[in-house]
């Protein structure tokens, strides 16, 4: 997965460094080096995240993951008051794409976590929030951009897992939830099967 279909390598088109050129930028100050260890960045991790949880489109989230949220705005925001974290892109219910860290600079998304025999998710992972709720169905215009996304990921990076918050954490998180429906992304992908969590084949989204 790093050439376009027709074999050409897009890449350098769609970023600059680490930075999508579709994307609003809105950097995070929640952000570190990866680890200097040799391992590739080839893990994907789709989470889920709306505040307050189930409203949509206030700009919240873009405030939480810049250190901007006014914790008063909403009672819902005293559970979460001083949290510092950050994903690499969200995507908002439109589609819109926006970017809090560079991809080669280590997001706060994955917390204690473990897939593909590694733990520390965070260390070579690229995280993506699409604006939503766990169970809730998702919008087409965000599947277009995140399949969008992926690929140009895999473009850059050698990309050979993707999978929910809730694989990488079972127990623990439970986003994106069976509201996601993974088979649509596989498909848009075209990636193989083994790309994706077993789990995930299994899971058949609500059709609301």
């Amino acid at each position: 997965m790093t050439t376009s279909a027709d074999g050409a390598d897009t890449a350098p088109v769609r970023w600059d460094g680490g930075w999508h050129r579709s994307a609003i930028r809105r950097i995070s100050p929640n952000y570190g080096k990866r680890p200097d260890t040799g391992t590739p960045v080839d893990l994907i991790v789709v989470h889920s995240i709306s505040l307050p949880p189930g409203e949509f489109g206030a700009g919240a989230v873009q405030q939480l993951f810049t250190n901007t949220l006014d914790w008063d705005a909403h009672p819902y925001f005293q559970s979460i008051r001083g949290l510092q974290v950050s994903s690499h892109f969200f995507i908002d219910r439109q589609g819109v794409l926006w970017q809090f860290v560079d991809c080669d600079e280590r997001a706060w998304h994955a917390g204690q976590s473990s897939y593909r025999g590694r733990t520390q998710c965070n260390d070579d992972s690229i995280g993506i929030e699409m604006e939503g709720l766990e169970g809730f169905f998702f919008e087409i215009a965000q599947y277009q951009t995140l399949a969008a996304l992926c690929h140009d990921i895999a473009q850059r990076y050698p990309i050979q897992h993707i999978a929910g918050h809730e694989h990488i954490a079972p127990g623990r998180k439970q986003d994106p939830g069976p509201g996601f429906d993974w088979n649509r992304l596989q498909n848009s992908l075209n990636w193989p099967a083994d790309c994706f969590p077993e789990r995930a084949q299994q899971a058949q989204p609500p059709t609301h």
